[in-house]
């Protein structure tokens, strides 16, 4: 079978990227189509990949400032030629499971999520602060992109969700069933230690308003316990100046630095709602049990008294009283290792190739 990949845009990282990166290693030969990339902002080994773009590439300022253009995305998905190919595997956020495919065309989407800017605006619009009159010009336009986001759904030949969360989503807003199959997680590069060497949690994330990281520190600093947290972002400061003495950021740091800190930890506390969330997988590959907001993909990662704890509420009381559950409880890091790789790139390659060959056959 002759694939090819697409992919929404290229101009940031994030899991989305560390999915296509594996796609890409699956899959070699694949050309990837997106609207735009913007090489200077990617990892250089992306240049050897043949990365075909849309029309829309050379719109002004468009690599470091794309919302703007968020209207043209539909036009600029349907323009890509992905004629010649048997089958089509899209790696979906945002709009790229929208292409012009023919009927001899197989169409697969994995879908990381349905655009969460269309069916869910309300918290899109509060998480990037925007105001009352960008409410006001936005509302038919996304009104109009939700229409075409739906009908686009309906052309996909077949659907797999990262997540449970994710599964659910495809049959709310698309009316359309899936399969599951979790993102691929490193987990060979983080090892379990006999016994953690410090008395500390740990986060690593950006410091964004909707990971919740301002519970973890409520929580931490008025319990007096140790929290490390790694990572920056637009909330850095305000974080900073809510801390605790005993919350320290730490900034960026070298994944060996954080393999450290995360095998070393007492727990690892995930405050966010995620559509899959690999942070805690990775947690876990290191033989740390997770504190985490009991919804979205932790509820598929995490086993509840195995390998973590869930608390229900985004709430600085329901993190503390997890937090004091967690310390009466005991866990075994092996066990975790063992759950977390479940979720490896192994296995995401194979269930990934199993998928395509069995749709593929029907």
């Amino acid at each position: 079978m002759k694939i090819a990949l697409a992919h929404d845009w290229l101009n940031q990282m994030g899991g989305a990227e560390n999915v296509l990166e594996t796609m890409v290693g699956m899959f070699p030969d694949a050309p990837v189509f997106t609207t735009i990339y913007a090489p200077d902002l990617m990892p250089a080994e992306y240049r050897t990949w043949r990365i075909i773009t849309s029309w829309l590439n050379r719109a002004p300022g468009i690599h470091r400032h794309h919302q703007p253009y968020l209207p043209l995305y539909p036009a600029a998905v349907r323009s890509l030629d992905v004629r010649g190919f048997d089958v089509i595997l899209s790696n979906k956020s945002g709009f790229i499971h929208g292409l012009n495919t023919g009927s001899d065309q197989l169409h697969l989407c994995y879908c990381l999520a349905p655009t969460r800017y269309v069916w869910d605006y309300g918290s899109y619009a509060r998480r990037e602060q925007l105001g009352r009159v960008a409410d006001i010009v936005l509302s038919p336009v996304i009104a109009a992109l939700r229409r075409w986001d739906f009908s686009a759904a309906q052309r996909v030949d077949r659907f797999c969700a990262i997540s449970t969360d994710i599964q659910q989503r495809i049959k709310k807003y698309y009316r359309r069933d899936s399969i599951i199959i979790h993102p691929p997680v490193d987990t060979d590069r983080f090892q379990p230690v006999p016994h953690p060497a410090e008395d500390y949690y740990f986060i690593v994330s950006r410091l964004i308003p909707y990971k919740r990281i301002d519970l973890a520190v409520k929580a931490f600093s008025e319990m007096g316990k140790r929290l490390i947290i790694t990572g920056d972002g637009r909330d850095r400061a305000a974080l900073e100046a809510i801390a605790g003495e005993t919350v320290e950021f730490t900034g960026r740091l070298p994944w060996d630095d954080v393999a450290r800190l995360m095998a070393n930890a007492r727990a690892f506390i995930f405050p966010g709602y995620e559509d899959f969330g690999i942070t805690p997988v990775e947690a876990q590959a290191a033989g740390r049990p997770v504190i985490a907001f009991g919804a979205g993909g932790a509820l598929d990662t995490v086993v509840e008294g195995e390998t973590g704890v869930f608390f229900r509420e985004q709430s600085v009381e329901s993190l503390m009283d997890a937090v004091q559950r967690f310390e009466a409880m005991r866990f075994d890091p092996m066990h975790i290792r063992r759950h977390a790789e479940t979720f490896s790139t192994p296995r995401f390659e194979r269930q990934l190739r199993d998928w395509i060959a069995s749709v593929a056959l029907t």
